[in-house]
């Protein structure tokens, strides 16, 4: 009898491959191609390959299928894709289904290098793109169009942790056809509902909470079968941004213990963020699972948590971020984010500096704010941490 096996059970053990050793641990196969019985095996192969059977590592290899089959079990997805890095993933996702004279309609508010994919690479070979702000349904509304062919946003911003309605954008997009694909990283695939929302396409960068610990870049983008393996691979395989086997056997290792650490650095994000909320050095305190959030009660409904970020306006501007970063003792000043080690950064500085002055004011990402993603240590430690950096400011 088939049993439906829990998250952790299936983050465990979920897609596993076990070769004639019968190894405990998931190998390795560190090869870029693979030997045929006959020319008459390797013809049938090319024409279509089994579940089992690969060609090529830029189109395949069984370690890579064992995390991608592992991710899709988190997901809810039929399939999934896995990338070279996160980045990879997100023009994998959107080149592989636009062609020029497509419409795109996009959030305004998105990590430097999506925005950089959406308004310039994209608009070069034709798509039209037209951006709003993923918070308010009636641009939603005014901009997609009958001829739409897809809407993309981050479903929590990078780093302003504004929170977009995804049943409610999806209700939009699907009444004209449009696929709705969504960047989920800071909502983790811990506390994902994207596809269940009416999400058609997520996308994660791997780097982030699913390695988890700083060692690899990876992306995957998920979705039904048919658009996994009919739109996304071709463009993948022939374009070359698939994942590496060792990295996808780091990241494998990151999926066994993802929903341990993902919620314990909620927790301490959720300790953080009440022990902060009143500071008199701060104009603001952003946290998604604090009620003082204005989409708090959203938040809720699609995610049940606030998730491993949060992000701190100084009254000060950037002086006084640029003390605070430099008196931290435990948390490090980097630009990664979802690591086991707390990390900060000073966005309009760093991640978001290419934008011009105007479009970080609209963005809502001033000279004070600084964002910090939670790590598994202790929340005192962080929180005294916190405290005496900003007794330094």
């Amino acid at each position: 009898m088939t049993k439906t096996r829990k998250t952790r059970t299936n983050l465990v053990h979920g897609g596993t491959r076990r070769s004639q050793y019968n190894e405990v641990s998931e190998a390795i196969f560190l090869t870029q191609g693979f030997v045929y019985d006959s020319a008459e095996d390797a013809e049938a192969r090319f024409i279509q390959a089994g579940d089992d059977e690969f060609i090529y590592a830029r189109y395949g290899n069984p370690t890579v299928r064992m995390f991608e089959e592992r991710i899709a079990l988190l997901e809810g997805a039929e399939d999934a894709f896995a990338t070279a890095s996160g980045m990879a993933a997100v023009n994998g996702a959107l080149t592989s289904m636009l062609k020029a004279g497509d419409h795109l309609v996009s959030a305004r508010a998105l990590f430097g290098s999506c925005l950089y994919i959406v308004d310039e690479i994209l608009t070069r070979f034709g798509v039209e793109v037209t951006l709003v702000d993923g918070t308010d349904l009636d641009q939603w509304r005014a901009a997609i169009r009958p001829d739409t062919k897809a809407v993309f946003f981050e479903s929590m911003s990078n780093p302003t942790l504004e929170v977009i309605d995804i049943a409610a954008v999806a209700e939009l997009a699907h009444a004209v056809g449009a696929l709705v694909v969504v960047d989920n990283v800071f909502a983790t695939p811990v506390y994902s509902r994207a596809l269940e929302l009416g999400a058609d396409v997520v996308i994660y960068s791997a780097t982030k909470h699913i390695d988890g610990q700083g060692r690899a870049l990876g992306g995957v983008i998920l979705g039904s079968r048919d658009f996994i393996r009919s739109t996304v691979e071709p463009y993948m395989k022939h374009t070359g941004g698939s994942m590496s086997p060792f990295t996808a056997w780091v990241m494998l290792k990151g999926l066994e213990t993802i929903d341990l650490r993902v919620r314990a650095q909620t927790q301490g994000a959720a300790a953080i963020a009440d022990a902060l909320m009143s500071h008199p050095k701060l104009d603001r305190v952003i946290y998604p699972g604090h009620p003082s959030h204005p989409q708090y009660d959203l938040v809720q409904d699609q995610m049940g948590a606030g998730g491993t970020m949060l992000a701190i306006v100084l009254k000060g501007g950037q002086e006084e971020s640029f003390r605070l970063l430099n008196a931290l003792e435990i948390i490090v000043i980097s630009n990664n984010l979802g690591d086991a080690k707390s990390i900060v950064t000073h966005p309009a500085t760093t991640t978001h500096q290419r934008l011009s002055d105007e479009q970080r004011a609209e963005l809502g990402i001033s000279r004070g704010l600084v964002r910090l993603s939670v790590g598994i240590e202790d929340p005192q430690d962080l929180i005294d941490d916190l405290l005496e950096a900003l007794d330094a400011v």
